[in-house]
């Protein structure tokens, strides 16, 4: 392959999730669960013994346990004592990825930090409306009643067989972060979850 071909397909081909198709069987939902594949966002897995040493990146202190925070540009996801995942539709995978070891290496040169590019291991679904919450609560065993998980919760945990990330968006929205090898049976299960609501 010459290398003007591979620089043509590298500033032609876009990041597709793993459900850009499904858009058509989704629309057949009713406006009571709504469930749609976002867009392609950069992810990178970070692990650090000081927490402070990604707030520059985020533009807030990083969330501690079962939550979430978003910035202006990235969001941190809690998913262990020293670990996040820090998402962005704004940056490429590799942006983001050097730009969790710059502020790292800056905010706190003694802290350990190992950061990895995950994007392409993962893809995110959005499901909302009244009866979101009865959707999920078929096949999650977490508590998932305003009161318990609201806006700003986060939970790594089971829905149906796949493990996902689960985020609390506000009342009746939810932001699902699931595996790409899994999205396909997911989505599959959140369709057939939602058949009494159509």
């Amino acid at each position: 392959m010459s290398e003007t071909t591979l620089q043509t397909w590298q500033t032609t081909l876009r990041p597709v999730g793993a459900l850009d198709g499904w858009a058509g069987r989704f629309a057949e939902l009713p406006d009571s669960v709504s469930l749609l594949a976002e867009p392609f966002h950069a992810m990178v897995d970070a692990r650090t013994t000081d927490p402070a040493a990604l707030e520059g990146l985020v533009g807030a202190p990083l969330p501690g346990p079962n939550a979430w925070r978003g910035g202006e540009r990235v969001t941190a996801i809690w998913l262990g004592p020293d670990e996040w995942l820090l998402t962005s539709p704004f940056c490429t995978p590799a942006e983001l990825e050097a730009a969790a070891r710059e502020a790292g290496a800056a905010a706190v040169p003694e802290a350990r930090l190992a950061v990895v590019d995950v994007s392409a291991q993962r893809t995110t679904l959005r499901l909302r409306g009244a009866h979101a919450r009865d959707v999920l609560e078929t096949g999650c065993a977490i508590d998932l009643h305003p009161r318990s998980f609201g806006a700003g919760s986060a939970a790594v945990t089971l829905l149906g067989q796949a493990g996902v990330v689960l985020l609390g968006l506000g009342p009746s929205d939810y932001r699902i972060v699931v595996r790409s090898s899994f999205a396909a049976y997911l989505a599959e299960w959140l369709l057939d979850a939602a058949t009494e609501w159509r």
